[in-house]
């Protein structure tokens, strides 16, 4: 009896696996004209990827809401988006970001880029640096995934959310310098001069407080977005950790998706006006 059942667990099984991942080998959508093809670069580290626990409602498909997986396909986007660490990644706020955006305008579709890699410092996000623990280049990825996102698309927005790695002493005195490098050199590869980059808080919580080293790494992204017109600031005030002090639980991050949209469509209100 038992080498009857065996075989058709694992086959259940792998059937569960595949049907799960978000990097499997999902057929290509349709796409819409160029110029209604919204697209958002996801970059950082691994509170831009995400680390929440996925429902079966973070993996409901929205047509005018989709991804560029890990194979460089166009899918629907649902969690987990992101494949930096596989045995890690869960529900971000990247998803949540699209479908508010999507929500506000029906006559386009969003395209998600997702290259954040969990625990990557800003020095990972230059061109050859190499991230030794995901095995990868941060930076050069990014760039190679975007350039193939932009032949079906328009560049909308730049999503950013890291700091964490760098909230050290030595890392923090550099990280403003770094930080408006690392823009700068977004902008020229993509031809971005004008699209918004989105930057983030860290996680405010309150059974964690901030060293100086973390202060400063704010202080550095809310100087920046002060001094920048096309720079924007998402505070995190309120939302709350999965319990390890460090990544946002699911419906923070959920939150935190709606605020960065919020960020997004006020500053293209504000642009369509002047």
């Amino acid at each position: 009896m038992m080498r009857q059942v065996l075989p058709l667990v694992v086959l259940l099984s792998v059937l569960f696996v595949a049907l799960f991942s978000s990097t499997g080998s999902s057929e290509e959508t349709d796409l819409p004209a160029k110029d209604k093809f919204h697209l958002f670069l996801l970059v950082g580290q691994s509170n831009m990827a995400g680390r929440g626990k996925v429902t079966p409602d973070d993996q409901v498909k929205n047509p005018r809401v989709l991804m560029l997986d890990q194979q460089g396909k166009w899918v629907p986007a649902v969690d987990p988006m992101h494949f930096d660490k596989p045995k890690m990644v869960g529900v971000g706020l990247g998803r949540t970001f699209g479908f508010e955006v999507a929500d506000s305008s029906p006559d386009i579709t969003i395209g998600l880029i997702p290259c954040a890699v969990g625990g990557s410092p800003i020095r990972s996000w230059e061109p050859g640096a190499w991230d030794a623990p995901t095995k990868s280049h941060p930076y050069d990825d990014a760039m190679k995934r975007a350039h193939k996102a932009l032949q079906s698309g328009q560049l909308k927005g730049i999503l950013w959310h890291q700091g964490e790695s760098d909230s050290r002493p030595e890392q923090a005195e550099v990280y403003d310098q770094k930080l408006r490098d690392l823009i700068a050199r977004f902008r020229k590869e993509l031809n971005a001069e004008d699209v918004p980059f989105i930057i983030g808080q860290l996680g405010k919580f309150e059974d964690n407080p901030w060293n100086e080293a973390k202060t400063q790494v704010d202080r550095a992204h809310q100087n920046i977005a002060k001094t920048d017109d096309n720079v924007l600031f998402v505070p995190a005030d309120g939302l709350t950790h999965k319990g390890d002090k460090v990544h946002f639980n699911a419906q923070s991050y959920r939150e935190f998706g709606k605020r960065y949209a919020k960020a997004y469509l006020e500053f293209v209100e504000e642009s369509n006006v002047e």
